[in-house]
């Protein structure tokens, strides 16, 4: 039972008692004065007894009948009247009637001003003011409708949030798709003036055109992670086999910049999700890697079981600047872009992966290497027990 049942019903069970008290004591106090103050020796009634000295012989020894004693007048009878028989069931009733009425006003007003508060929150928020919270005003009672005021709170917050992001999300999405339009606009009154050079700005209309599609695929991809929609059915995905896919598609990228990729991944690692959503998680975070990674650096990618959370691990580090402490939860979220990440991208990469992970029960988390560079963690839930592998194999493709 939680303290709104207790309080329920402690101010009844004392409205019950003290209307209890108050019908027992008006049942006491208007009892007939014979059941309490009737003496225990009483003078016996005029005319019962006769008067002193009536009794007594008549002078000079004479054996007469006592005379007749005369008749007494009746006395008039001073105890106290009766009560009516309507009175003693009336007051207790007015009594506990009154004791209750009062109670259950306690008892309304009690109850009735917190909802009314939360009415009134509701309302608030209904009206565009996210940012009303009652938690505090309601803290001081300690029971359920203090916790539904600090759960108001935590909704309102939640709103306010996804708010703020819905609108900053379309803000940066007109920023980013107005440079690409403005390109396509230019190379298309430059082709109008320069018919004979039709070629190269069909080219580069082409090339905006990429660019174009390709941001508004990540946004759909966004949209329908943070909906819940799922692109498949789960199956069974081998994360070594996806891994040194996904590794050998990167060395190609990094090879013009003499970037290596390293690989320590353990077999038998298998999780449940869906292949293409996988392997764009994992390729967006190894492609960030190598494109932050300096010219002879290194991006190294380890995989591996642990049994204790039965999740599978996903290390990717790079070489590159790093990422300051205080944007190292920012870079998640969408159009946020860490130092030095150019024009290669537009800042879907990582809230893609984040909201990948989490659609699979898993997690993800970056922090910066002690020697320089940045480290994206990835947990996801295994599928199967792990095979044992030996120390020191795993594949390395260094």
């Amino acid at each position: 039972m939680g303290r709104l049942f207790w309080k329920f019903f402690f101010f009844f069970w004392l409205a019950q008692l003290v209307t209890s008290l108050g019908v027992g004591v008006t049942i006491w106090l208007l009892r007939p004065d014979s059941d309490a103050s009737t003496p225990v020796f009483q003078h016996p009634p005029p005319g019962v007894f006769p008067p002193p000295g009536a009794l007594a012989p008549p002078p000079g020894g004479q054996d007469h009948p006592p005379p007749a004693p005369a008749s007494a007048p009746p006395q008039p009878d001073r105890s106290p009247p009766a009560p009516p028989p309507w009175m003693p069931p009336l007051m207790p009733l007015m009594a506990g009637s009154l004791v209750s009425l009062l109670f259950a006003a306690l008892l309304a007003w009690y109850f009735a001003r917190p909802i009314r508060k939360l009415r009134g929150a509701f309302e608030a928020v209904a009206a565009g003011r996210l940012d009303t919270r009652i938690g505090d005003s309601l803290a001081s009672r300690d029971d359920e409708l203090a916790s539904l005021g600090q759960d108001f709170d935590r909704m309102a917050e939640r709103l306010q949030d996804l708010l703020d992001g819905r609108q900053r999300l379309l803000h940066d999405v007109s920023h980013e798709l107005r440079s690409p339009l403005a390109r396509l606009q230019a190379a298309a009154d430059l082709a109008r003036r320069h018919p004979e050079r039709g070629v190269a700005f069909i080219e580069r209309v082409e090339r905006e055109s990429v660019r174009m599609d390709r941001l508004v695929g990540e946004l759909l991809t966004l949209a329908r992670l943070d909906a819940g929609m799922a692109e498949g059915a789960a199956e069974e995905v081998d994360l070594a086999d996806l891994i040194a896919r996904i590794a050998e598609d990167a060395e190609l990228e990094g090879r013009a910049r003499a970037c290596a990729i390293a690989m320590a991944v353990e077999e038998g690692l298998h999780v449940a999700g869906q292949p293409e959503l996988l392997h764009r998680m994992l390729e967006n975070v190894v492609r960030n890697a190598v494109r932050h990674s300096p010219e002879g650096g290194s991006v190294r990618i380890e995989a591996y079981g642990d049994s204790g959370q039965g999740v599978a691990v996903v290390d990717i580090a790079d070489m590159g600047p790093g990422v300051p402490e205080e944007d190292l939860e920012r870079i998640f979220q969408p159009f946020r872009r860490g130092e030095g990440a150019g024009a290669g991208g537009y800042g879907l990469g990582l809230a893609i992966t984040r909201r990948v992970a989490e659609a699979h029960g898993g997690s993800v988390r970056a922090a910066n290497r002690p020697g320089g560079g940045l480290r994206v963690s990835i947990a996801l839930p295994m599928r199967a027990a792990r095979a044992a592998v030996p120390a020191g194999e795993g594949g390395d493709g260094r």
